[in-house]
């Protein structure tokens, strides 16, 4: 760990104008990570995402109850242990005067901050602004976009309430027209997605909604080929990410949008509180800020990073998250997410009674899943689950879906997953004797 005393020391320089921060990972505990992922060098993703000790020393990296199962990591995950050790370093150090450690010191850690996740989602750094989650992002594109009353945007009945809520505003405020696209999930068909937006779009189209992979389900959707087609209409393309960064394996430019924002304190496990917004160069310009800036009409993407007062600590401590992500590797991390989904969903699909709502093929799904048990509601199930075994999961009734939604992240164990799969299979068992009853 490092000592205060040598972290000031770092800071010496910073009155000379040059700035030298502690690396994000701490070097013994990098050269600890680095040691163990050596032992699954030569796997492919695939192998490596069944050698359960390697997975079994992640899951040792986290600070997790042992008597809750959380099966809920969709809605925000859980950090490693360096990750909160670094939140809390930076945090002391702030502490110490907060306006000079905060504003003179940590603050300017956002251009490596900045660097770091730029690399991570393939584009260039001056695309990026750090904020605090998807909404956030999402909100900072939807009221900052020239629309004009009559104009059209195309979205989905299973978007993120958040998203909707904030454009049924623009709505009610400008005078905008929403085009509402309904999907019946689960697909396994690109077309059938690039259908049904296709289909809604007209002249009057500016904006067309993606959500790249839709919470409720865990369906991964065809982005880039929807975007290709609002392209040839001159339709802009904003993608909500929250659930794909640092899960699936893309880089942002892979999907052909305009704008796309995500939290990265679910799949990057990045501290709580904590965003990316990514808009397209020559985009920048035409977008307001959210919040008030000094030039609005710049081209700088720093002008969406005009919070005020932040949390310095937890935006220094993303660093930490983005080199324990790199350190298994994007392509190994979905490997293991989709693993442990197949795990469980392959042996509760044959059970009489239970349905899963997820697909299986990894194009079109990652580590959430949703399931039903023939009569019962979602929140009879959910509150089966963690009455009979302590399990937590995210009861679901929205749009056309209904489940329970299950979503295990890397410090999940399979053993963790039999416990789940036995309990289901105990509370269809009791379903099944009730409804013959």
């Amino acid at each position: 760990m490092t000592s205060r005393r040598s972290f000031f020391r770092q800071m010496g320089s910073a009155t000379a104008g040059t700035l030298a921060l502690p690396a994000f990972l701490e070097q013994a505990y990098a050269g600890e990570l680095a040691s163990h992922t050596k032992q699954i060098a030569g796997l492919s993703p695939t192998e490596a995402a069944r050698d359960e000790d390697f997975w079994a020393w992640i899951k040792n990296e986290y600070t997790v109850s042992p008597n809750v199962l959380n099966f809920n990591n969709g809605g925000v995950s859980p950090q490693p242990r360096a990750v909160q050790q670094a939140h809390i370093r930076f945090y002391e150090y702030s502490n110490e005067a907060p306006s000079y450690y905060m504003w003179r010191i940590l603050d300017q850690g956002r251009e490596a901050l900045r660097g770091k996740l730029a690399e991570l989602a393939g584009c260039d750094a001056d695309e990026l602004a750090i904020n605090r989650n998807a909404t956030e992002g999402l909100n900072t594109i939807i009221f900052g976009l020239n629309l004009k009353a009559g104009d059209e945007v195309v979205l989905s009945k299973q978007d993120y309430p958040n998203m909707i809520n904030a454009w049924k505003q623009r709505e009610k405020r400008d005078g905008i027209k929403l085009v509402w696209v309904n999907l019946e999930l689960p697909r396994e068909n690109d077309e059938y997605f690039v259908q049904k937006y296709v289909s809604a779009f007209t002249s009057r189209t500016k904006v067309v909604h993606i959500t790249h992979l839709i919470n409720w389900i865990g369906q991964v959707t065809p982005v880039r080929k929807i975007a290709d087609e609002a392209r040839k209409r001159g339709i802009e393309v904003i993608v909500d990410g929250a659930h794909t960064f640092a899960h699936i394996d893309f880089k942002i430019p892979d999907l052909g949008c305009d704008y796309f924002a995500t939290s990265l304190h679910k799949w990057l496990c990045a501290p709580f509180g904590s965003g990316l917004l990514y808009i397209k160069k020559d985009k920048i310009k035409d977008v307001w800020a959210l919040l008030s800036s000094p030039e609005p009409d710049s081209g700088d993407i720093r002008k969406f990073e005009s919070l005020g007062t932040r949390s310095f600590a937890s935006e220094m401590a993303i660093g930490t998250a983005v080199d324990f992500h790199n350190g298994i590797g994007t392509d190994r991390k979905f490997a293991r997410l989709h693993y442990l989904q197949r795990y469980w969903t392959d042996k509760v699909r044959q059970m009489p009674g239970v349905q899963v709502h997820t697909p299986k093929d990894p194009k079109y799904s990652g580590a959430l899943a949703l399931f039903s048990v023939e009569g019962m509601t979602p929140g009879d199930v959910a509150n089966a689950l963690f009455n009979k075994s302590r399990i937590h999961t995210s009861a679901t009734v929205w749009e056309n879906i209904s489940g329970v939604r299950v979503t295990p992240h890397i410090y999940t164990s399979t053993k963790d997953l039999d416990l789940l799969v036995n309990t289901i299979s105990s509370i269809a068992s009791e379903a099944r004797k009730k409804g013959k009853s």
